[in-house]
């Protein structure tokens, strides 16, 4: 059974403290739809950052673009989005409100204790077979329509009158963006195999979705890198990006590895040799929230067929080649839902956030110990304002300094630098460790080293 507790104390907290809101609430908002508050877009901005620092600007084999969401409507017919991208897709016969087929049976598996089936490897027909032999109903009890193929691309038209309307599509996956201008990557700089395009963006599918938060939306960002490379040894190739993205769990977002795990797909795509999923223990279970993917040439070359383009690597011999493509995927949403998830604990009657501390919206909260006292607000100020050149810092008055302890803890702020009456005397301050509790003075000359100290990507 899902840990629903837990999972309405992250979706509240994260609502309540400033990360995440309904979208368009004062409307009855949309469902599945969410925007960042002011703590989320930090955060995110955070992981954003150092995914760019750890996989972009740290390698010379890599490098980034940032692609259209529009693209010409023949990108997504080459990719065999608009033929075949579609999920299986059921209706509530009294309420009308639809659901995924595959979503239903694995929630009746696990309410019922039951194996999870491999729906993966199932056809309509066997997915409604299943449904009926088990008697599967919709979540509000009431019978199901039989299982229809419901294509997740969001259309739009471009043209200024009916009559010259052309149908476009949102983009479904930033992947493609990164095939298209292969050729132009080339051209301008000149990159030897093997070498990796570097992409994060919003991307769109009308999926049909089970009110998981965060981790499907019908608008939501990926980062990923299609690595370029000729083919060649690429059961090593896999090995190593599998490595380079349980480095990026396991030590840059210090996820347990016993709350994850790799997971091959058991269905492979025809020209596909291989692609696992990383998942991570959410409140219902084991989920998504990284891929891993060898794509062989198909890609480039189904773009040469449709496009009539040569999108080949030549070689310093001169021999022509089309890349193969190793394919890694991220998550950014989910990879925010996961760490407010791992984050959140509570002790004794508080909630403290857990965040690895080089990602937090802000890396500290200066206050005086007394709000009334214009000695240590003063003092206080001139410090705040010091730190605040270099860092995110919080200002906080309000209260007694116990609340304004819970409430940094609330959106894990590493550091709460407080001005008393011996800060006046010796020129140090109390600095509080949100994880322990733990106080210690701090010269104030040396507070910019310790934060920096503390925070850096690789502290432990």
């Amino acid at each position: 059974m899902a840990d629903q507790s837990k999972m309405e104390k992250v979706v509240s907290l994260a609502k309540r403290r400033g990360f995440v809101y309904p979208s368009s609430e004062i409307y009855g908002g949309l469902a599945n739809v969410y925007d960042y508050g002011p703590m989320g877009v930090e955060l995110l901005r955070n992981i954003r950052a150092l995914w760019w620092k750890r996989f972009v600007t740290s390698r010379p084999d890599i490098m980034g673009i940032e692609s259209a969401i529009l693209m010409h409507p023949k990108v997504w017919i080459a990719s065999g989005h608009v033929g075949g991208f579609s999920d299986p897709m059921t209706e509530d016969k009294e309420t009308h409100i639809r659901y995924r087929a595959d979503h239903l049976i694995e929630d009746w598996a696990h309410n019922n204790t039951q194996d999870v089936p491999d729906c993966d490897n199932m056809s309509v027909e066997e997915l409604n077979q299943f449904i009926a032999d088990n008697k599967i109903t919709s979540p509000a009890g009431n019978e199901l329509t039989p299982i229809k193929q419901f294509n997740l691309m969001f259309e739009t038209n471009l043209g200024s009158t009916e009559e010259d309307l052309q149908k476009l599509y949102l983009r479904a996956e930033t992947a493609q963006g990164m095939y298209v201008d292969f050729k132009n990557i080339l051209d301008s700089m000149h990159p030897k195999l093997p070498f990796g395009v570097a992409q994060q963006g919003r991307v769109f599918r009308n999926e049909i979705t089970t009110g998981k938060f965060l981790f499907r939306m019908l608008e939501f960002q990926q980062m990923e890198i299609q690595y370029f490379f000729t083919g060649e040894n690429w059961e090593e190739q896999f090995e190593a990006w599998r490595a380079q993205i349980e480095n990026w769990y396991f030590n840059d977002l210090r996820i347990k590895k016993e709350n994850s795990r790799w997971k091959p797909h058991s269905k492979l795509i025809f020209y596909a040799k291989a692609a696992e999923d990383l998942q991570y223990e959410f409140p219902w279970g084991m989920d998504e929230v990284s891929g891993l993917h060898y794509r062989t040439d198909y890609d480039l070359n189904t773009h040469i067929t449709h496009s009539g383009q040569k999108l080949e690597y030549v070689n310093d011999d001169g021999s022509k080649v089309v890349p193969h493509v190793l394919e890694t995927t991220w998550g950014l949403d989910r990879n925010f839902f996961m760490l407010l998830d791992n984050a959140y604990t509570e002790v004794e009657d508080r909630v403290v956030l857990k965040l690895p501390k080089n990602l937090a919206p802000y890396k500290a909260m200066v206050s005086p110990l007394l709000g009334n006292k214009e000695e240590l607000v003063s003092k206080a100020r001139e410090i705040f304002e010091h730190l605040q050149k270099n860092y995110p810092v919080n200002w906080d008055q309000r209260n007694n300094i116990g609340k304004r302890y819970a409430a940094a803890d609330e959106i894990g702020t590493p550091f709460c630098i407080t001005v008393d009456f011996d800060s006046l005397e010796n020129n140090d301050v109390t600095v509080r460790d949100r994880d322990t509790g733990s106080q210690q003075r701090v010269s104030i000359d040396k507070l910019d080293e310790f934060i920096q100290n503390e925070i850096s990507d690789n502290h432990e």
